[in-house]
C-alpha cells in the first residue's frame, strides 16, 4: 500500500525517515514550467549532464542507495555543487543565497541548537518582523522533516521562506555561527586576549575566522537591525567612537580603544574595494551584502583627520527606501495634488531641501509611478543608490568627462519620455533641463532650496530665464523629515497656551495630542520613525505670468495662499494635532518662529 512521506516518517527511525524524505522530495520534485519530471530528467532536459552521466549515477545510485542522486553528480564530478543547488532552486521558484555575501542574524541562530542545524542543514538567516517571515538556508529546499524540526524553535504562526544554497557553504556557515563568538562585547572580549592577524582578513575563504572580520560584519548587521541610515566610526584620540545615525539623529552606540582602529580600517578597505595602502587620501567604495533574500548596499567613505582615518558607511536598504508612493506619508491633499502633476504629459518638476531630507526617496518612488513598459525612463545620478526595473540608470563620472550637462545632452539622443536628474547645480545643467522639457520630455530633478517658492529664484540665478522657466515649471515640491512619536509608549496630553498659539487652536478647549515617554522599542528616546512634511506648489498660468513679470516673493506666495497651496508648516502642524508628532521635533526641521 502507497504512504506518504508522513506515514513513513512516523512508522521508521527518525534519521532513516528524513533520509528517506530527502530522497522522495528532491529526486521526485516536479520540474516548474517544465512538464514536470525528476532531478534527473530537469538536469538532462535542460543540458547540465548527459544521458550517459545520468545513467552511470543512476547505476551508482543503486549500489548505494542511502545517497541522492544529486550527491553522487557532484561526487562524480558531473555537476557542481553550485550548479546543482540553482537548478533546484529554480525549480522550486526559490531564492538561491550565496552565504558567504550574507549578514546572518545571530540572534536567531542561537535559537536553533547546533546539532538540529548540522543534522538537517539547515540555518535561520534573518526575521522580517512585520510580514512575520523566517528566511532560512537549506542545503534541500524540499525536506519538510528539516522544516518540521525547525518549527519547533520558532512560533507556529510564524511564516518560514527557504533560500537554497549548497552543502559546503552551509557547514562552513553552521561551523561559523556556532563555533565562533558573534556577539560584539564577545569578539571585542576575543581579539582584547589574542592576537589578531590581519593576513587572513580577506572576503576569501575561511577570512570569516578572524575575529576582526566577525566584529566588522557584526556592527554591520547591528546597525541595519536598528534602521541606521549611516554608521560612524570615528578616531578621536585614544578612543574610536562608534555612532548610528537613526531618524536623522546621531547616537553613540559605543566607544573603543584606538587600538581596535587598525585592523578594523584594513578589514572595511578589503570589502569596499578600497586601496589599504593609501591613508593620507579620500577614498570611496561599496559594498553589497545579502540580508535574508534582501540585498542591502553600502557606499563607504573614509576621509583622513588628525586622529586617523574618519570612515562613514552609508546604508543603502531597497527595502526600506523604495516605497510606494501613497507610503510616503502624504497627506490627502498633497497625494491627490502629486497625482495630478504627474499627469502633465511634459515639464520641470523640482524636489528640493536639504541633504537628508528624503528627495531622492521621493523622486524613485515618483519614477515607480510613472514606471512602465511604454516609457522609456533614463537616470542621471551621482552615484546610483539604488537599481530600478526597466529604468536607464547612469552614474555621472565627471574623470571620465560626463557631467550633468554632457550626460543630459547624451540621454536625449536615446529617445527618452522621462528624465531624471540627480541635480541641477550648475548654468549648463539648468539649460539642458530646460531644454528637455522644452522638447517634450518629462523632467525630474532636485534643488537646495529653503522652501518651494525658493525653487524659482535659484534656477532663475542658475541661469534659466524667467519668462521661458514659467513655461516649463509643472510643479515645486519641499520636504523635510521630522522624528515621529513611537506607537508603543506615546502618551496624550493637552498643549498650554503658548502651543495652543502655535497649533492655531482655541486655548480655551485645547485638543488632545501626544508627547514622548520611552520604552525599548524606541531605545528609551521616545521617537521610532520620520514623517515627510511636504508642500506641493503648482505653476499655473497666474504663477507663470507673475514668475515672467518678475514678481516678489510675497506676490507669488499670496497668489498660491489663494489658490489652495498648503505651506510645510500647516501640513507639520496637522500631523501634530494626529498624534503623530510633536511640536519640538516639527520645530527642528520647519521654521515655526512667526507663528509664536
Amino acid at each position: 500500500m502507497d504512504t506518504t512521506p508522513q506515514q513513513d516518517a512516523q512508522d521508521q527511525p527518525e534519521g532513516q525517515a528524513a533520509a528517506d524524505q530527502q530522497q522522495q522530495q528532491q529526486e521526485q520534485q516536479p520540474q516548474q514550467g517544465g512538464g514536470g519530471g525528476r532531478l534527473g530528467d530537469v538536469l538532462t532536459e535542460r543540458g547540465f549532464i548527459s544521458e550517459d552521466q545520468l545513467k552511470v549515477a543512476l547505476r551508482e545510485k543503486k549500489r548505494s542507495p542511502d545517497k541522492m542522486l544529486g550527491e553522487i553528480l557532484v561526487e562524480f564530478g558531473f555537476i557542481t555543487e553550485h550548479a546543482l543547488q540553482a537548478v533546484l532552486a529554480e525549480s522550486a521558484g526559490r531564492t538561491q543565497l550565496d552565504l558567504k555575501t550574507s549578514l546572518v542574524d545571530t540572534e536567531l541562530v542561537q535559537r536553533l541548537p547546533k546539532d538540529v542545524a548540522q543534522r538537517y542543514r539547515i540555518l535561520p538567516i534573518s526575521m522580517n518582523e512585520e510580514d512575520n517571515e523566517l528566511r532560512v538556508a537549506m542545503a534541500d529546499i524540499y525536506d519538510v522533516v528539516a522544516l518540521d524540526q525547525l518549527r519547533r524553535y520558532f512560533p507556529p504562526t510564524v511564516e518560514i521562506t527557504t533560500l537554497a544554497v549548497t552543502e559546503t557553504d552551509l557547514l562552513e556557515a553552521i561551523d561559523q555561527y556556532y563555533g565562533y563568538e558573534m556577539s560584539i562585547d564577545g569578539l571585542l572580549q576575543e581579539i582584547e586576549t589574542g592576537e589578531v592577524d590581519t593576513s587572513t582578513m580577506s572576503l576569501t575563504e575561511g577570512g570569516y575566522v578572524n575575529p576582526t572580520v566577525r566584529l566588522v560584519n557584526a556592527i554591520i548587521l547591528d546597525a541595519v537591525k536598528q534602521g541606521a541610515s549611516d554608521i560612524h566610526f570615528e578616531p578621536e584620540g585614544p578612543i574610536l567612537r562608534l555612532r548610528y545615525r537613526m531618524d536623522g539623529v546621531l547616537h553613540q552606540i559605543r566607544t573603543l580603544h584606538i587600538d581596535y582602529w587598525p585592523a578594523m580600517v584594513v578589514r572595511l578597505k578589503i570589502m569596499s574595494g578600497m586601496n589599504i595602502a593609501e591613508t593620507r587620501n579620500p577614498q570611496d567604495g561599496r559594498i553589497s551584502m545579502n540580508l535574508g533574500s534582501r540585498e542591502v548596499d553600502f557606499r563607504v567613505a573614509s576621509h583622513p583627520t588628525i586622529h586617523g582615518e574618519n570612515v562613514v558607511i552609508r546604508i543603502l536598504d531597497k527595502s526600506r527606501s523604495l516605497v510606494p508612493l501613497d507610503k510616503l506619508g502624504f497627506s490627502q491633499h498633497n497625494l491627490e495634488l502629486m497625482r495630478k502633476m504627474l499627469k502633465a504629459p511634459e515639464g520641470i518638476i523640482v524636489v528640493t531641501g536639504p541633504t537628508g531630507s528624503g528627495k531622492t526617496t521621493t523622486l524613485y518612488s515618483v519614477l515607480n509611478y510613472v514606471n512602465s513598459p511604454e516609457t522609456n525612463i533614463m537616470t542621471l545620478e551621482e552615484p546610483v543608490e539604488y537599481q530600478l526595473p526597466l529604468i536607464r540608470q547612469s552614474d555621472v563620472k565627471e574623470s571620465a568627462g560626463m557631467n550633468f550637462g554632457e550626460g543630459i545632452r547624451s540621454i536625449l539622443r536615446q529617445d527618452p519620455d522621462v528624465v531624471f536628474v540627480g541635480e541641477i547645480r550648475d548654468e549648463d545643467t539648468a539649460v539642458m533641463a530646460l531644454r528637455a522639457a522644452m522638447t517634450g520630455h518629462q523632467m525630474f530633478s532636485t534643488l537646495h532650496t529653503n522652501d518651494a517658492l525658493g525653487a524659482v529664484p535659484r534656477l532663475i540665478d542658475l541661469g534659466m530665464p524667467a519668462h521661458m522657466l514659467a513655461g516649463q515649471m509643472v510643479c515645486a515640491v519641499a520636504q523635510r523629515l521630522a522624528r515621529t512619536l513611537c506607537p508603543s509608549c506615546r502618551a496624550p496630553r493637552y498643549p498650554d497656551a503658548e502651543e495652543c498659539k502655535v497649533l492655531n487652536v482655541d486655548p480655551d478647549d485645547p485638543p488632545q495630542i501626544n508627547g514622548p515617554v520611552g520604552c525599548d522599542d524606541c531605545r528609551h528616546t521616545g521617537y521610532r520613525g520620520r514623517a515627510a512634511l511636504i508642500e506641493i506648489l503648482p505653476f499655473d498660468e497666474e504663477i507663470g505670468d507673475l514668475i515672467a513679470t518678475g514678481a516678489t516673493r510675497k506676490q507669488l506666495k499670496d497668489h498660491a495662499l489663494k489658490s489652495g497651496f498648503h505651506p510645510m508648516a500647516d501640513d507639520g502642524i496637522e500631523k501634530v494635532l494626529d498624534g503623530r508628532l510633536t511640536l519640538e521635533s516639527l520645530g527642528k526641521v520647519v521654521n515655526l518662529t512667526d507663528r509664536y
